[in-house]
């Protein structure tokens, strides 16, 4: 166990590592940050930020050094950086779970092995190699790279009529996994926590819908059957051990229109989707991660009040900063910035969170302020 006062490390200095930060210093926990930009949002709220690149062993092995114990906040981190932590100090959860779930044909083939419910795929690597995955997914599908690709990046959709030279050029990538369109009535994530030695207690439910393949809203507790509801954290703590995972795992699930859960994509890591648990849950998912990388138990995961999470993306930083007052002025809205200095169109800034007894009051608040504040 790793007490409270210890010095934590987080690999990337994102939102989500300041978030790991804010619950790790509210513990009493010091926390260092290795992210190669400097004044990145986890690295604010941190003891010390180590600016180097994430291949440059000798600023790793320091790194590892000064902590007592590392995770990390993005899959994009090399595997063979983890490992070289690994050398020095604990680092959770392990190099071999990112090394999974940060491409897709890995993920999708420990998926189909294990058993997982998923929608069909075929791995390409040429035009001829989209025409064969056809036969087995079926038209419409979507071509997405096997690594690097997030927000909806790195993904074409392939119709009947498509040109196979065409989406594969389009896709830029030496290597694509295909999959079968699902036409789904939503889209859910269940973030799961624990190790092998606590076992795995899970979030509530997140129904999520997307603008332009962005997370745009989360509502909790999700608007379906319970008994989904049931089965999708039975997947999600399934898989966790089936990982043998010690630390944050979040699924994402289409429920489809004939009620049939499908496994998504994987992230060993706080969730966009799990947000909500920061204002409305007993304990939240960034606790969770500090309560899994420092080997405490778990805290638990219950929901307070019903929540819905709605992101903030550069796109309303277009005519200047924001006039905040629609979040501010609601007594039950919670605002969440994250320090980045720069917004872009599609980047996350940050999110607000609404709290009711009633989720259907919720949505109606939430889906205001929104619309109050992308209409200026």
């Amino acid at each position: 166990m790793i007490p409270p006062g210890s010095t934590l490390g987080v690999m990337g200095g994102g939102q989500l590592g300041r978030m790991f930060g804010m619950a790790a210093r509210k513990m009493g926990y010091r926390v260092h940050v290795f992210d190669p930009a400097p004044d990145s949002p986890a690295g604010q709220v941190a003891d010390k930020q180590v600016e180097a690149d994430y291949t440059d062993e000798a600023a790793l092995t320091r790194f590892a050094g000064e902590v007592a114990a590392v995770t990390f906040e993005f899959e994009n981190i090399p595997a063979a950086s983890l490992e070289a932590l690994e050398r020095v100090c604990p680092v959770r959860p392990g190099p071999e779970i990112l090394l999974i779930c940060q491409n897709r044909e890995r993920e999708k083939t420990f998926l189909s092995k294990n058993g997982y419910p998923l929608a069909p795929f075929a791995v390409v690597d040429s035009p001829a190699g989209i025409g064969e995955g056809l036969r087995h997914t079926g038209t419409p599908a979507v071509l997405k790279t096997a690594a690097f690709g997030y927000d909806g990046k790195g993904q074409v959709k392939v119709c009947e009529d498509s040109s196979a030279r065409e989406v594969w050029e389009s896709l830029g990538a030496p290597r694509g996994v295909l999959e079968a369109w699902i036409e789904h009535e939503c889209e859910l994530s269940v973030i799961c926590a624990g190790s092998p030695e606590t076992g795995y207690s899970c979030f509530p439910a997140a129904e999520n819908s997307h603008t332009d393949h962005i997370l745009d809203v989360s509502i909790v507790p999700a608007r379906i059957d319970p008994a989904r509801i049931q089965e999708a954290e039975s997947i999600a703590a399934s898989l966790a051990d089936s990982l043998n995972l010690t630390g944050l795992l979040a699924v994402e699930f289409f429920l489809t229109r004939d009620g049939k859960l499908l496994v998504n994509e994987l992230a060993p890591r706080p969730h966009n989707s799990g947000h909500y648990s920061f204002d409305a849950c007993v304990t939240s998912q960034f606790e969770q991660q500090v309560r899994t990388l420092c080997a405490l138990p778990p805290g638990s995961p219950r929901l307070l009040s019903p929540a819905v999470m709605v992101n903030l993306l550069g796109d309303l930083w277009d005519s200047g900063d924001p006039d905040w007052s629609p979040v501010l002025s609601e007594p039950s809205a919670k605002l969440h910035l994250y320090g980045k200095a720069a917004a872009r169109p599609g980047r996350k800034m940050g999110h607000f969170c609404v709290l009711d007894p009633s989720v259907e009051q919720a949505v109606e608040t939430a889906l205001r302020i929104r619309n109050q504040l992308r209409n200026g």
